[in-house]
């Protein structure tokens, strides 16, 4: 009795983690059309999301962090330049690098982007859920970020 507790537990657990991951695919892609952010490769937009996070950096140090050939990552911030989205300075340390970095325009519009998408996820929740489901809303919020964080 207690193994077929075990296995249907377990399997409940499975079909959640499976529903999980579909439902924050989905709430991404979402997300991402609330974004606007543009005509950008999964590729060109890990590296703003990477320069964004960890501050500016080189070519080299880039194609590190992306895994792929510093030719390659030229090629990426070639495009992303182009657009006026990242900017290039002498490194100081050496003299013969450039360092990369997010250009103001486009803070700017990372910012725009974020309240674009906080704005939706605001009215759709004020909208849509209970005052008694946004508390269940809250509650699982806080324990997304534990697995999160695990």
């Amino acid at each position: 009795m207690i193994s077929n507790n075990l296995r249907a537990d377990s399997e409940a657990t499975h079909a959640m983690a499976e529903d999980l991951r579909v439902l924050v695919g989905k709430l991404r892609r979402r997300l991402r059309e609330e974004a606007h952010v543009g005509d950008f490769t999964p590729s060109q937009v890990q590296v703003l999301g990477l320069l964004e996070r960890e501050g500016p950096a080189t070519v080299t140090a880039l194609a590190r962090a992306q895994g792929v050939r510093p030719q390659s990552m030229g090629e990426t911030l070639s495009v992303l330049k182009a657009a006026g989205l990242v900017s290039g300075a002498p490194d100081p340390n050496d003299g013969r690098q450039t360092v990369l970095s997010l250009t103001p325009a486009f803070r700017k519009k990372v910012k725009a982007s974020r309240a674009a998408r906080e704005d939706w996820l605001f009215r759709t929740i004020q909208t849509r859920f209970t005052p008694a489901e946004q508390q269940q809303l809250a509650t699982g919020v806080e324990l997304l970020k534990r697995l999160a964080d695990s």
